[in-house]
């Protein structure tokens, strides 16, 4: 595989970012939106990114092929130091390994930004999702049976949880 550069996100990335995100809000369980997020949408998100929660890219030849990014995990101030993460790849570069790269950034990235511990919301039959934040010291904190609705189906989501601190 071609190198992947992992690097903050720009405005003019949004197009590419929308692209991967909405195909997984069209044909899969990974996220709960149900509706393709909009340009302007997409826009208003990566505004609201700012200090301390970064987007971020998988570029492949100059071409983007996965996102991440730290997002307000609750907008509660006690909240403030725990983040929660999200990781797309496009649909036909899955299992290459461009995932963890991702991860691996946004870890050290929330690290390096004081953030003291990530979350990880998972649609439960994401095992391939629960596999890498495992790998990755994440732990299972909760598993929350049928709250979501999607696909003509209820949905469990499993909270997974990385405490930053003592990690290098």
């Amino acid at each position: 595989m071609t190198e992947v550069l992992i690097r903050l996100a720009k405005p003019a990335d949004l197009a590419a970012i929308n692209d991967i995100y909405n195909y997984y809000v069209l044909h899969s369980n990974c996220t709960y939106q149900t509706e393709p997020e909009s340009p302007d949408e997409r826009r208003a998100w990566f505004e609201e990114h700012r200090e301390g929660h970064p987007v971020t890219v998988a570029e492949r030849s100059s071409e983007v092929v996965g996102w991440g990014s730290l997002s307000s995990f609750r907008s509660r101030a006690a909240y403030a130091w725990t983040v929660e993460d999200s990781v797309y790849v496009r649909q036909d570069l899955l299992r290459r390994g461009i995932g963890g790269l991702l991860l691996d950034d946004l870890i050290v990235r929330a690290k390096r930004l004081g953030h003291h511990t990530i979350i990880a919301g998972i649609d439960g039959e994401q095992a391939g999702s629960v596999a890498i934040h495992a790998s990755r010291g994440f732990q299972q904190v909760a598993h929350l049976k049928e709250v979501g609705f999607k696909s003509e189906r209820w949905l469990d989501v499993i909270y997974m949880q990385l405490l930053l601190a003592g990690r290098g």
